[in-house]
């Protein structure tokens, strides 16, 4: 409880203390690898253990994956396994994120492995792992096309509704309540998809994890 008290308080005197870097500490709630990019496709750079402190650069403008601080490393964690203390309230997930203040920030594979990974094995094969990355970007992508149809959405409706006359016929209003359905109808399958993968991701990072534990005892047995 101590280490994650301080850690909450690191982050606050951060944000007093005129000329540091605003950089959130946050908490990570079970044993979690931390990867050389966001998503369960790329290498582990190291295991952040069960409440241990990270500092959080920034998240995707998802909130799903974070660049992270950690051990002096650089690497993405899961927000699922990130949590975060605020005026003895405890954030999780994605509302940890949102809680943090993490600015936005984008992947690129190219400066961010040349900048952090030059040194481990993993980076003699960048090539392969650069063509891994497509499918998320492609994930990605809808994700930002699907925020872009909605704020456009959002700005048509807020002109449609200025312009409507105040006394409209009742068939306009039932319009509008049938066009709200399926407004809510939209949202919710995107809700549901988007909780489909990061359930998904969470169960990738399970089964990595147990698998970077077999290897590691292997390799002390071998040892042996």
């Amino acid at each position: 409880m101590l280490q994650k008290t301080i850690g909450a308080a690191v982050f606050v005197a951060a944000i007093a203390t005129p000329g540091m870097a605003l950089a959130a500490s946050a908490i990570a709630t079970a044993d979690v690898n931390l990867r050389a990019g966001p998503s369960t496709n790329y290498p582990v750079v190291n295991v952040v253990g069960n409440g241990d402190n990270v500092s959080v650069v920034g998240c995707l403008s998802n909130r799903s994956w974070c660049d992270v601080r950690y051990a002096g490393q650089r690497g993405w964690m899961s927000s699922s396994y990130l949590a975060f203390l605020e005026s003895g309230r405890r954030y999780t997930g994605a509302g940890a994120v949102t809680a943090s203040r993490a600015p936005a920030i984008t992947f690129s594979f190219g400066s961010y492995w040349d900048n952090h990974y030059r040194g481990r094995s993993f980076y003699r094969d960048r090539d392969r792992w650069d063509h891994r990355r497509d499918h998320d970007r492609d994930r990605w992508d809808r994700d930002r096309d699907r925020d872009r149809w909605d704020r456009d959405r959002d700005r048509q409706a807020d002109r449609g509704d200025r312009g409507r006359d105040r006394d409209g016929d009742r068939w306009d209003r039932g319009r509008d309540r049938d066009g709200d359905r399926w407004d809510r109808g939209d949202r919710d399958r995107a809700d549901r998809r988007d909780g489909r993968e990061a359930r998904r991701d969470v169960r990738d990072e399970r089964r990595d994890f147990r698998d970077e534990r077999r290897r590691r005892w292997l390799r002390h047995e071998r040892r042996d």
